[in-house]
């Protein structure tokens, strides 16, 4: 007669482990699903790198186009500071001299002679508004080139060697779309004091219709297009410093949440130590 009593481990299981055949049924469906949510959170991981790498490179070519376009309104402003085409003059009695006016000099072109310029005698003697375009000009070229200095370092790629690059790279960006801003605004100002002065004077009721009056030259439209490289640059700089702030947001959002571990109170450590 066959008594009851305990039954081992292997004539429920099979396997040996003390836990019935029904406990492992239930587990392997949520090991599956458990399997599935990770492999979805490394899709999405992958998807958030990869538009991360996106956002990235577009702020780089940002930051190199705003350097550029800073550099080529720079180079312009320079150029039209010191040519001699700020105004022309052409009268229809004398048709074979042209005279060309600029900020330093004051030229005259002749067939027979070709180009022959003369520096302005009196600083004094110079008109206000020419003496204010002077000044306003230098200022330009001094803060545009300070603005491609200041731009430069805080490029993304350039290591500058300090712990904490992101944040003085952001403060060289912002300074330098600042100074650009300024060396725009400096250099639109005096070309359309100038182009001002030159509309007023050939309207003066004043003089009689035979006396030449001064027309634009081809400086003031090169002046007006750097300003605008300039400001355009500027803004381009802190359009790739807010790129670069989503970018660094969506870095710390795609982490992963790592669970925290709670402090430890005083009886809980007392009571570990027992």
């Amino acid at each position: 007669m066959r008594q009851a009593g305990w039954v081992g481990p292997s004539a429920t299981t099979g396997e040996g482990d003390g836990l019935p055949s029904h406990s492992l049924a239930v587990l392997q469906p949520g090991q599956r699903e458990g399997q599935r949510k990770e492999q979805k959170e490394c899709e999405e991981c992958k998807q958030r790198r990869l538009t991360l790498k996106m956002v990235l490179l577009t702020a780089k070519i940002m930051e190199r186009t705003a350097l550029f376009v800073i550099f080529g309104g720079l180079v312009t402003t320079l150029v039209t500071t010191f040519i001699p085409l700020w105004k022309t003059l052409n009268s229809e009695l004398n048709e074979v001299e042209n005279w060309y006016s600029g900020l330093w000099h004051i030229c005259i072109f002749a067939e027979e002679v070709g180009m022959q310029c003369k520096a302005f005698e009196s600083l004094m003697a110079l008109p206000m508004d020419l003496l204010a375009s002077r000044v306003l000009m230098l200022v330009s070229v001094g803060t545009g080139a300070l603005a491609v200095v200041v731009a430069f370092p805080g490029l993304e790629g350039v290591e500058l060697g300090t712990g904490r690059q992101q944040g003085l790279k952001r403060g060289l960006l912002i300074v330098s779309g600042v100074l650009s801003w300024v060396s725009g605004l400096t250099t639109l100002a005096p070309v359309s004091l100038v182009a001002y002065v030159t509309l007023v004077e050939f309207w003066d009721e004043n003089l009689p219709d035979v006396v030449p009056r001064w027309e634009y030259g081809e400086a003031m439209f090169s002046g007006w297009f750097a300003g605008l490289f300039l400001v355009i640059g500027g803004s381009l700089f802190f359009v790739a410093v807010c790129m670069a702030d989503h970018d660094r947001q969506q870095r710390v959002a795609s982490l992963p949440n790592t669970p925290q571990e709670k402090p430890r109170s005083q009886y809980y450590l007392k009571t570990e130590v027992l």
